[in-house]
């Protein structure tokens, strides 16, 4: 047995394998070539952000398993797994925390303009605080979340512990469902329109993407604050830059892009009023060490112990038969 890391993972996850007598090796060369020559004779993959496209898998005859170190997984091509049996596995238990933490970190520093305080003071203007633009408090205020998984859950504690007003829009999901976190289940259009806050948890699909685009922003308070941390295309950024660059709405984070990375002249990066990052809300240490191992858990148990399997992890398990 043998199982392909592509990608670098923290060293925890490679002591699964130990444990366990698994051969594994680890490849930083992420080319289709490469990966083709590599992955020949694998019987699990476990995979950061590399590409796994059809041109790969059609050539590992024994594979069994593709793992994600993460939740999203549209960089793998789920639709040759499904056809041929092969289980497509993430790690849906390791990054809500530290995910949930990074859009309050955003929605915190944009919404107290803490970037223009820090700059007053290092620039030595102390007393031109009360040049400073408004800044405002989350107390009371209203956060559209966007999909309510493991993410969308952990986020809605952390926003009622600031005592907001958290409203949530999952069509795969009962009102009680909902309800049940404390949280309001309404339609996205209705919540377009009264929310001071969105954070998007959706995945990028057809049917997701440019969800928000030119007709959303228009029906946006003025003081909404965008946040992304899920899938860049979701959000139109031609759209998003627009609108911010007109103060149609009041800021934006992002950790995600249309294309990663971003090219180094984005219109967005010219901006005041965003907070961008290197979608990197999931790569806190601990949240790393919690996808290596679950990841490599992932691969050990479907192989070699299915009782052990987290089956919640794998996400065509219905056409696996197991």
């Amino acid at each position: 047995m043998k199982i392909g890391v592509v990608g670098e993972i923290h060293p925890d996850g490679y002591e699964i394998f130990n444990k366990n007598n698994i051969e594994y090796f680890v490849t930083n060369d992420t080319k289709e070539e490469h990966l083709i020559k590599k992955l020949r004779d694998v019987d699990g993959i476990v995979v950061r952000t590399a590409e796994i496209n059809e041109s790969i898998l059609s050539q590992i005859k024994n594979l069994k398993i593709v793992a994600r170190h993460g939740v999203g997984y549209d960089n793998v091509d789920t639709e040759y797994l499904n056809n041929n049996k092969i289980a497509m596995a993430i790690t849906g238990k390791a990054n809500a925390t530290s995910v949930a933490e990074h859009v309050m970190t955003m929605m915190l520093c944009l919404t107290k303009n803490i970037f223009e305080s820090d700059k007053l003071v290092k620039l030595g203007k102390f007393q031109e605080k009360g040049n400073l633009p408004n800044y405002f408090e989350l107390n009371n205020k209203k956060i559209l979340i966007l999909g309510f998984g493991r993410i969308g859950k952990a986020l809605s504690k952390r926003c009622l512990g600031f005592e907001m007003e958290v409203y949530v829009h999952d069509p795969f999901l009962s009102d009680h469902e909902i309800k049940d976190f404390n949280c309001i289940p309404i339609h996205k259009e209705e919540g377009f329109k009264i929310a001071d806050y969105i954070s998007v948890h959706l995945p990028l699909n057809s049917e997701t993407k440019n969800l928000i685009s030119y007709d959303q922003f228009e029906i946006f308070k003025s003081n909404l604050i965008l946040i992304n941390t899920a899938r860049g295309g979701i959000i139109n950024e031609q759209a998003l830059y627009e609108a911010l660059k007109n103060n149609k709405i009041f800021g934006a984070g992002l950790d995600v892009f249309e294309k990663e990375p971003p090219i180094y002249n984005h219109k967005l990066f010219t901006l005041d009023n965003t907070l961008l990052t290197p979608h990197n809300a999931a790569l806190t240490l601990e949240c790393r060490k919690r996808m290596s191992v679950e990841s490599c858990e992932n691969v050990v148990n479907f192989l070699n112990d299915s009782e052990s399997l987290n089956k919640s992890n794998v996400i065509n398990l219905n056409i696996l038969n197991i």
